[in-house]
């Protein structure tokens, strides 16, 4: 439906201001929609360009309008927001969906639990637990990342929504990984922000990809390194290199890289970050240690790490050092005992099985790293269908993809690697059925 004729009234910035906001509020005015310029508006109200103008600059102020390109100032897109439901596991299924790691891999929190402080903490005490810190510092620095500037966050998420909101402006744009990480994706959209499509493969991003991101314009980047869900991408040295190279003439971008499954991905870590001005690395223990622990510990610069926690104080005030404690603990214990460097090689196990069992069936996949294998399908609902009716849950790709083309994630973390060749199996029965569906 074409844009109906709003009138804007009124006769100082302020009331203009507020009668676009109704317009926008009713409906009546819709996103995209471009208002009158300055100067036109001016004239038809008989009005200084000046009072349109504060008026407007108020507007974007308040995120209600943005100016594009061409400096059309237009009504800015403001998605609802919704809570995404995880995938659906059919009773009887074995669970190759949810994306959550193996409770068999994970450590025990026992062993943090009784070593709990018992004396009462203090609003004025210290909210980084030096422990959780310095061993956050020691793996940063042994992996490239300037770790001068630390803080913990409660988690992935959080820290990459902190970093964004410290930084970008409604109607910014973002390069984004395409297939990538529904929460993230839904996070950039609910910022208002606008994903930028960076295709993947293997390697992680393909450099004419990023480049065509930077071409247009992006304020920021926001990468994972390793373990790239969904579809296990990991940046091998040559890639890494490439696009440094590509973001060096961009030294304003910013680059957030979420390093989620660090000790756990099965390949060394790499970063683009080295000498950058804007620049964040933040890495959770969720994959690693547990759902439970919404914790992530962030490197970044000086500038980034200082409004971030400056915005921090004002609404959480910190993550709690209970929390903090049972990570350090329990990832200091677990790196030692060998814990973590099992999970890596018994995820590596699962993915190579799976990934063998499919070339067998002449079926391509990728899952180079982490807790999945991505493979393309022709249409992903009937696929994911046909293999629930044959006892696996895996994820349709939709809620990851914004221009790549179909595919199912199917998470290993359930999955024994003698198990394998019956998925890959089925897998190559259900896309048979289509094909032969379709010459039908």
């Amino acid at each position: 439906m074409p844009n109906q004729r709003y009138d804007i009234v009124g006769t100082s910035a302020a009331q203009l201001a507020r009668c676009v906001e109704d317009g926008v509020l009713t409906g009546a005015l819709r996103p995209g929609q471009a208002l009158p310029s300055v100067r036109g508006l001016a004239r038809d109200l008989d009005l200084s360009p000046t009072t349109v103008a504060k008026a407007y600059r108020e507007l974007r102020r308040r995120g209600v309008v943005v100016t594009e390109d061409r400096a059309r100032t237009v009504v800015a897109h403001r998605p609802e927001l919704r809570l995404r439901l995880a995938p659906t596991v059919p009773e009887g299924t074995v669970d190759l969906a949810t994306g959550n790691p193996d409770d068999k891999l994970l450590p025990s929190l026992a062993p943090a639990s009784r070593t709990l402080p018992t004396a009462p903490a203090r609003y004025t005490d210290d909210v980084l637990l030096p422990a959780l810190v310095e061993l956050a510092r020691s793996a940063f620095t042994a992996d490239g990342v300037d770790a001068d500037h630390l803080l913990v966050v409660g988690g992935g998420l959080d820290g990459i929504e902190r970093v964004l909101e410290a930084h970008l402006r409604l109607g910014d744009r973002i390069g984004v990984e395409d297939p990538g990480y529904p929460g993230s994706l839904d996070l950039v959209r609910a910022l208002g922000l606008e994903p930028i499509s960076i295709e993947l493969d293997d390697q992680g991003p393909v450099p004419a990809s990023l480049a065509a991101a930077l071409t247009h314009g992006v304020e920021a980047v926001l990468l994972v390194p390793r373990a790239q869900n969904p579809t296990g991408a990991a940046w091998s040295a040559e890639r890494t290199t490439a696009l440094r190279e590509l973001l060096a003439p961009h030294p304003d971008v910013l680059v957030i890289e979420d390093d989620h499954a660090a000790p756990i991905a099965g390949v060394p870590a790499r970063t683009l970050t080295t000498a950058r001005t804007r620049w964040a690395v933040i890495r959770s223990v969720a994959k690693w240690l547990g759902p439970q622990l919404r914790v992530g510990v962030l490197a970044g610069n000086e500038a980034t790490t200082t409004r971030v926690l400056a915005r921090q104080r004002l609404g959480t005030g910190w993550v709690s050092q209970v929390l903090q404690h049972l990570v350090a603990v329990t990832w200091a214990t677990a790196a030692e005992d060998g814990t973590l460097q099992a999970a890596a090689t018994a995820y590596t196990e699962r993915r190579s099985a799976l990934l063998a069992a499919l070339a067998e069936h002449g079926i391509p996949a990728s899952g180079r790293t982490g807790l999945n294998v991505w493979v393309p399908v022709d249409e992903e609902v009937p696929v994911v269908q046909g293999l629930a009716e044959l006892g696996w849950a895996v994820a349709a790709g939709e809620a990851f993809r914004l221009t790549a083309p179909p595919a199912i994630r199917i998470t290993v973390s359930g999955l024994s690697p003698t198990s394998a060749p019956r998925v890959a199996r089925d897998v190559a029965q259900v896309l048979e059925q289509r094909l032969t569906g379709r010459q039908g």
